[in-house]
C-alpha cells in the first residue's frame, strides 16, 4: 500500500494550492483519510479528515479556507487550500487508515511567502 502526495510549492499569501494524494495497492474509498502538516520546529498536526461515510472535520486554523475531498474512482484524496497564509508553511502529509493500520504519504512541501 502506498500513498503518493503531490501539489506543494511556493506561493504568495492569499494564493491557492491543491494537494493530491493517490493511493495504490488498496482502496481507501470506505476508509478514514486525512491531511496532516508539520511546520519547522513544530509537531505534526491534523489539518483535515474525512471518514468513509463522508464526515469531515477541519482544524480551526484552516476552517473556511481549506477543503478536503476524495475521488473514489481515482482513489485520490485532495486538499484545496485557499487564502494561504505564511503560517500554513509546512510539509503536508496524507494518511489513510485500513483497520488498525495507518499509512502515510511521503509529504509535500508548501511554502507561503512574499
Amino acid at each position: 500500500v502506498q500513498l503518493q502526495a503531490s501539489g506543494g510549492g511556493l506561493v504568495q499569501p492569499g494564493e491557492s494550492l491543491r494537494l493530491s494524494c493517490v493511493a495504490s495497492g488498496s482502496r481507501f474509498s470506505n476508509n478514514f483519510m486525512a491531511w496532516h502538516r508539520q511546520a519547522p520546529g513544530k509537531e505534526r498536526e491534523l489539518v483535515a479528515s474525512i471518514t468513509g461515510g463522508g464526515m469531515i472535520n477541519y482544524a480551526d486554523s484552516v476552517k473556511g479556507r481549506f477543503t478536503i475531498s476524495r475521488d473514489i474512482r481515482a482513489n485520490t484524496l485532495y486538499l484545496q487550500m485557499n487564502s494561504l497564509e505564511p503560517e500554513d508553511t509546512a510539509v503536508y502529509f496524507c494518511r489513510g487508515n485500513i483497520g488498525p493500520r495507518q499509512y502515510w504519504g511521503q509529504g509535500t512541501l508548501v511554502t507561503v511567502s512574499s
